[in-house]
């Protein structure tokens, strides 16, 4: 699991699918929403979680890894 995540060939897919899934009318607005309410809450109030030493930028990552492995293995997007 953490060679797939430092992998480069992984982001550079993970970059290049998610504006086509978040798009794509085969992925339900629940499912878009259950990546973008998230990581948009946690951008603008990271206060909720002061001891939690996780950057904006790589909690938005991480959900943008999850998000695409899971639309594609459900959705086929």
């Amino acid at each position: 699991m953490w060679y797939r995540l430092w992998s480069l060939r992984r982001w550079g897919h993970v970059f290049s699918r998610i504006v086509p899934i978040l798009n794509s009318p085969k992925v339900p607005l629940g499912e878009k929403l259950l990546f973008a309410v998230p990581v948009l809450i946690y951008i603008v109030m990271p206060d909720v979680l002061p001891y939690l030493p996780i950057d904006d930028v790589a909690v938005t990552l991480l959900m943008m890894n999850w998000f695409t492995s899971r639309a594609e293995r459900k959705y086929g997007a």
